[in-house]
């Protein structure tokens, strides 16, 4: 395939982009970089006739990016048995869990070094609390799972779906189109809202919208079968965000953190996007995992055999960590599911041998369905699964994977049903790892369009899939790797040429919050 590859300009990092935009029909040529250093030393960011952007990726992470993991105190230690552990260990927690909080926490719970067998779950369900190794290596922690399959450790938030259901009524945007990227837009009135006030921002996937993606008429084909109608999206399922005032002017409001995606009024059918004033909403925070090994007898069967998975951040979970976690042998080794926020999972390795059986989907060493996560520096090896997805959830946004190392045929891919928002930035792809940002069309239920406004900066990729959604895009910039005959001409940027900066992250933190934000996460 001839590649669309543009020459490097000494003071401009990336080139230009073709796209279909604003309508299914029209093309426009933007002439123009996504990202430059500006004569200043500050980053220059370009947009799409309509105002769309790269965004701001640096609110991901612990406490919003740029705040280091602390480390909390110990309160009770445990020492292996020999026998099942599970109980001790949960005990303990529990313990540390019923003591007052001190500026946000609780306490540590320090497993000793040794091998700790655990039948059941273990669940941390209580503010400030910590689940503490003695470390990864020769002479560290070991959780040993054991019984039948289940999650080695939880962090488990409160459901806080059925607040919405009882918040008051809300004021609409009146923008006819609210930008990707966009920090502002103006409302009917701002009457009862002041800066610091919670808000949730919705509106409903219509089928007016439904249909401009071309995802109205998905089909599976089937080999001497009848052909599958496949569903997408349900119309009027609701897209959101939940964002802070940061400030107020006239009828103008302004957000904290950027929007994911675009709001067209044209597709919305005549209900426009709402803004509901939802106060502070309870989150389960500042609990952590560190510094210890998780191991599993390998997998047997598909997804829908019982399987070990390593842990897990359930519902409202905010401003979590794991970081230094060895896994082995499980499957789907860490997920934050839907409601987490500002979560940093940092320097965890997974490695397994055995291999998912087809027929249920594929697994998936790291599954981010929340808002906000960053995974730094984690690294993977096998090729049983793929690295990383962002699956099953349009919640799934603003979600940055930082300077990992994968080693084999696996791949980042984000799955269904559209998440937006997505930066890999720096990884590195050995032994043929893919990244796949693309239609997935019929594929399983109607997977159809899984990802806009994804970019992949400075990565080294076996082979890659860049496609172009309608009204969004997806691109790679300063990327090396062989590009699949699917990907859209104007998705490739620098190709085989790294840009400036070498990381797209470190240098938005570092351009909102000084050098001593990017010191704070070990940079």
């Amino acid at each position: 395939m001839k590649l669309n590859i543009h020459t490097l300009l000494t003071a401009v990092l990336l080139t230009p982009l073709t796209m279909c935009y604003a309508a299914n029909t029209s093309s426009n040529i933007l002439d123009r970089q996504w990202v430059a250093m500006g004569s200043t030393g500050k980053l220059e960011y370009k947009t799409t006739a309509k105002g769309d952007r790269i965004m701001d990726f640096s609110h991901a992470g612990y406490m919003g990016g740029g705040v280091a993991i602390p480390t909390v105190p110990v309160k009770i230690e445990v020492t292996p048995t020999g026998g099942d552990n599970t109980a001790a260990i949960q005990k303990a927690i529990n313990a540390v869990g019923a003591m007052p909080l001190v500026k946000g926490f609780r306490g540590a719970v320090l497993l000793k070094p040794g091998t700790f067998h655990c039948a059941e779950s273990i669940t941390i369900e209580k503010d400030g609390v910590v689940l503490r190794g003695s470390g990864t290596g020769n002479g560290g922690t070991v959780i040993q799972m054991t019984g039948d399959p289940h999650t080695a450790i939880l962090i488990k938030g409160a459901d806080n779906s059925k607040g919405l259901k009882n918040a008051p009524q809300g004021v609409p945007i009146t923008d006819a189109y609210v930008p990707a990227g966009a920090l502002s837009f103006s409302v009917k009135s701002t009457a009862g809202l002041k800066a610091g006030d919670h808000i949730h921002i919705s509106f409903k996937r219509t089928g007016t919208w439904i249909k401009f993606m071309g995802m109205d008429n998905l089909v599976r084909k089937r080999k001497g079968k009848e052909d599958s109608p496949r569903t997408w999206m349900q119309e009027d399922r609701g897209a959101s965000w939940d964002r802070t005032i940061s400030n107020i002017s006239g009828n103008l409001i302004t957000l904290d953190v950027p929007i994911t995606d675009y709001i067209n009024a044209k597709l919305l059918e005549n209900e426009p996007a709402m803004v509901v004033n939802t106060h502070a909403s309870a989150h389960l925070t500042q609990c952590g995992i560190e510094s210890l090994q998780i191991n599993s007898t390998p997998h047997k069967g598909d997804l829908k055999a019982g399987k070990n998975v390593a842990i897990s951040l359930d519902g409202a979970c905010q401003d979590c960590w794991v970081k230094d976690i060895v896994m082995n042998e499980t499957i789907n080794d860490i997920h934050c599911n839907g409601g987490t926020k500002r979560i940093t999972i940092t320097r965890c390795r997974a490695q397994h041998s055995s291999t998912v059986e087809g027929g249920a989907g594929a697994a998936s060493d790291i599954a981010l369905r929340g808002s906000q996560l960053l995974v730094d520096r984690c690294s993977s090896k096998h090729d049983a699964s793929g690295f990383f997805i962002t699956e099953m959830n349009p919640a799934a946004q603003l979600n940055v994977v930082l300077n990992c190392k994968y080693d084999g045929q696996g791949s980042i891919q984000p799955h269904m049903k559209w998440s937006t928002g997505l930066l890999i930035d720096s990884c590195n792809f050995l032994n043929g790892g893919r990244i796949d940002l693309i239609n997935r069309n019929a594929m399983g239920s109607g997977h159809g369009w899984a990802i806009g406004w994804g970019v992949a900066w400075n990565c080294q990729i076996g082979t890659f899939q860049f496609q172009q959604p309608p009204g969004s895009f997806n691109i790679a910039i300063g990327c090396s790797g062989e590009p699949h005959k699917s990907s859209a001409p104007g998705a490739l940027f620098s190709h085989n040429k790294p840009v400036t900066p070498a990381s797209l992250y470190l240098a938005q933190l570092r351009e909102r919050l000084g050098d001593a934000a990017v010191k704070n996460i070990g940079y």
